[in-house]
C-alpha cells in the first residue's frame, strides 16, 4: 500500500463510502489486543496490594461497566468508520474545540502507556532469563521497536499477526490457569475488604489500564469490510473474552498466592511456579512476549490514523495527512506517534516505578471516555439501544472521572495545550486572510 494523496487542511466530512479489508477474526483479534493487553501481567498484584481479595469485585465491577462503554463505541464506530475515532465522534456532536482536546489526549497522552506496558513484560523476561536494571532498559526499548515495524505495513497486516498472537495467548493463559488453579485456597479470600471499600476503588483506578481500549480500535472501524456488521460482533467477543479472562486471572491470583500477591512483581510467573516449578518460566516469558506485541499492535493502528485525521482535520500540520483513507497505510502519523512514545520512554523507564504512570494513563482514558460517551448520546437515535448504553456510559464514566481524582490534572493539562494551539492557530488563519484580503 502507499500514503494516500495530499489532503486539504480544511476539515471535511471523514466518510467517504470506502472501506478496509478487516475481518471479524482479525477485528476481534485486535479488540482483545487493545483491551487485555500487559494488564495480566502486573495489575493482579497491583490490585491485591490495594484490595486484597476485595479486587475480585472490583474486576466484575468493571466488567459490568465495560457492556455499555463497549456497546456504545462499537454503536458509533459502525455509524461513523472513520481513522479519527472518538475525535470523529465529538467533532460532529460537540465541535472542532472538543474534537482537538480529545485527539491531543488520546495522540500525545495515551502512548505514555507504551513504556509502561514494555517494562511490564521487560521485567518478566529478566525474571526469567536473569539481568539487571540496564539489560531490562534495553528489552523494554527491543520490545517497542518490533511492532512499529510491524504496524509499518498497515493495519491488515498487524491484524494478521495479531489473530495468531491472541490465539496463542489466550491458550497459553488456559494452561497457567487450569495448572495453578487447584493449588488455590478459599480461606484466602478472608477477609473479602481488608482495606475496605476504598482499596476496591482504588483497584478499579489501576484496573481502568485493562479495560481501556475500546476507544482506541475505534479508530480503525473503516478498516473492516463490512463495520455494521462485523464491528458489533468483534467487540461482543473480545468483551466475553476479556472478562472472563482478567477475573480467571485475578481470582486464581488471590487465590494461589494470598498475601504474597500483593509484593509480587511477576504474579503470572509466581502462579507458573507453584504450578509447575521453575521450570515452567518459559511460558511466562512467552506469555509476556506475545502480550505486548499484541497491544502495541492494536495501539499504534490507532495512533498512526489518528494522526493522519489529525492532519486531515487540521489539529497538526497538513504534512501528516496522508493515509487517513480507509485501507491505506498512515507512516507519518506512525512516525509522529512512535516520537512521542520515545519521549514518554525516557521519563518512564529512568523513574522505574510504575504505579504512578498507570494512574496517569487510567485518568486519560477516562477523560476520553467521558467525552466520546458524551458525544454518543447526541449522535445516536434517541430511544435506541446504543443511546441507552451511552446514557448508562455517562453515568459509569463519571464515576470513573471521580475515581481518578487529582490526576486529572494531567488531562486537564493537555485539554489546555489543545485548546491554546486551536486559539494560535485561528488567529494565524485570520492574519493570512487579512494578508490576502480575505473576509
Amino acid at each position: 500500500m502507499t500514503d494516500g494523496p495530499p489532503l486539504t487542511r480544511t476539515p471535511v466530512d471523514p466518510i467517504d463510502g470506502s472501506h478496509g479489508r478487516l475481518g471479524v477474526a482479525g477485528g476481534t483479534a485486535l479488540y482483545v489486543a487493545a483491551v487485555l493487553g500487559t494488564g495480566i501481567l502486573v495489575l493482579p498484584a497491583l490490585a491485591a496490594s490495594v484490595a486484597g481479595p476485595g479486587a475480585i469485585l472490583a474486576v466484575a465491577a468493571l466488567a459490568l461497566i465495560s457492556i455499555p462503554l463497549a456497546a456504545t463505541f462499537a454503536a458509533l464506530a459502525r455509524r461513523h468508520p472513520d481513522a479519527g475515532g472518538v475525535a470523529t465522534f465529538v467533532r460532529r456532536a460537540l465541535g472542532a474545540t472538543a474534537a482537538r482536546i480529545v485527539s491531543y489526549w488520546f495522540f500525545f497522552g495515551t502512548p505514555i502507556g507504551a513504556p509502561i506496558a514494555a517494562l511490564m513484560t521487560a521485567r518478566y523476561v529478566v525474571a526469567v532469563i536473569g539481568g539487571d536494571a540496564v539489560s531490562t532498559t534495553m528489552i523494554a526499548v527491543a520490545l517497542m521497536v518490533v511492532p512499529v515495524t510491524v504496524t509499518a505495513f498497515g493495519v491488515r497486516f498487524a491484524a494478521s499477526v495479531q489473530l495468531v498472537l491472541s490465539g496463542a495467548l489466550i491458550a497459553v493463559l488456559v494452561f497457567v490457569l487450569a495448572a495453578a488453579a487447584p493449588h488455590g485456597d478459599p480461606a484466602r479470600l478472608e477477609p473479602l475488604l481488608p482495606h475496605g471499600w476504598a482499596g476496591v476503588g482504588l483497584a478499579m483506578s489501576l484496573y481502568i489500564w485493562a479495560f481501556a481500549g475500546w476507544e482506541a480500535v475505534a479508530g480503525i472501524g473503516g478498516e473492516f469490510r463490512d463495520p455494521r456488521r462485523d464491528i458489533p460482533r468483534a467487540t461482543a467477543l473480545a468483551l466475553v473474552i476479556v472478562s472472563v479472562a482478567y477475573l480467571a486471572i485475578q481470582t486464581v491470583t488471590v487465590l494461589v498466592l494470598g498475601d504474597a500477591a500483593a509484593t509480587s512483581e511477576v504474579p503470572l510467573l509466581d502462579l507458573v511456579s507453584v504450578a509447575t516449578g521453575t521450570g515452567g518460566g518459559v511460558v511466562v516469558a512467552v506469555i509476556a512476549a506475545i502480550v505486548v506485541t499484541g497491544v502495541f499492535n492494536a495501539y499504534l493502528a490507532a495512533f498512526s490514523k489518528l494522526g493522519a485525521a489529525m492532519g486531515r482535520d487540521g489539529d497538526l500540520p497538513r504534512w501528516f495527512g496522508r493515509g487517513v483513507e480507509n485501507g491505506a497505510v498512515a507512516r507519518r502519523g506512525l512516525l509522529l506517534s512512535t516520537v512521542v512514545m520515545a519521549a514518554y520512554s525516557v521519563v518512564v523507564l529512568a523513574s522505574g516505578d510504575l504505579e504512578p504512570f498507570i494512574l496517569v494513563h487510567t485518568s486519560i482514558a477516562a477523560a476520553v471516555y467521558g467525552l466520546g460517551v458524551a458525544a454518543a448520546v447526541v449522535l445516536l437515535p434517541r430511544g435506541s439501544v446504543g443511546w441507552w448504553m451511552a446514557v448508562l456510559s455517562c453515568v459509569f464514566a463519571a464515576g470513573l472521572l471521580l475515581l481518578a481524582g487529582w490526576h486529572l490534572v494531567f488531562p486537564a493539562g493537555v485539554a489546555l495545550v489543545a485548546v491554546l494551539v486551536g486559539l494560535l492557530s485561528a488567529r494565524a488563519a485570520r492574519a493570512r486572510r487579512a494578508v490576502t484580503g480575505g473576509v
